[in-house]
């Protein structure tokens, strides 16, 4: 069976593409690193985006990325369906102010730079970012300034109400709305999350349970 074809999308001052690089090619993804400047089609069945610091989150986290040329792919690579996309920490914060996903990330509560080991609570067991998981709870690692989630009661209605609440916080860090660790938008087939699976995707990092989530993308792409 041929690998899954992934594409890493490096912004200037991204800082988790290697991360990102190394935990797809453990997974079993073959993948390309993708230049913001990219104008071409997105010839994938995966797309991260990864963590850092696009553009020196000037002005505010992602919202200086959102105008790089390779994001109106990412766009139409979402609106036809054409696979899945992850935003993880700063990917995250891309996608929100890109529009595609719902809600803002704002300053941590208490204004303090995080880095630590968290246990989110998977809360959509259908997704094809969790389908195949078998825990209930993730050890992920969080390295965020602005990872404190911020929704309206209304959107955030919306999500409940549609099953696009993936991960919620079992002890929320950041003071992020109702625990909220991560997203999917409403075709699914895009999640965002702050926590870092690709720094914990193999046990010598960890227990690797960030591996299960990629893992679950690789299964659903590979079967579904």
């Amino acid at each position: 069976m041929p690998k899954i074809k992934a594409g890493v999308i490096v912004f200037p001052g991204s800082n988790c593409d290697r991360d990102a690089g190394f935990a797809l090619e453990k997974i079993g993804f073959d993948y390309d690193y993708i230049w913001h400047d990219f104008e071409k089609v997105l010839d994938y069945d995966f797309l991260f985006l990864p963590g850092g610091f696009s553009y020196g989150d000037y002005l505010r986290a992602g919202a200086l990325a959102k105008f790089s040329p390779v994001m109106k792919n990412v766009e139409k690579f979402i609106e036809n369906e054409r696979g899945l996309v992850l935003g993880v920490c700063n990917g995250f914060q891309i996608l929100t102010e890109s529009g595609i996903l719902k809600g803002a990330l704002s300053q941590n509560e208490k204004m303090k730079f995080i880095c630590d080991d968290v246990d989110v609570e998977i809360k959509n067991r259908k997704s094809p970012f969790t389908k195949y998981i078998e825990k209930e709870t993730l050890e992920i690692p969080i390295a965020h300034m602005d990872g404190n989630f911020k929704i309206e009661e209304k959107d955030y209605k919306e999500l409940k109400n549609n099953d696009q609440i993936v991960f919620e916080y079992k002890d929320n860090p950041n003071g992020s709305y109702k625990n909220i660790a991560g997203i999917m938008n409403d075709k699914k087939n895009v999640l965002g999350m702050m926590p870092h699976p690709e720094r914990n995707a193999v046990k010598l990092l960890g227990n690797g349970d960030g591996a299960s989530i990629l893992l679950s993308i690789r299964r659903f792409l590979e079967n579904e």
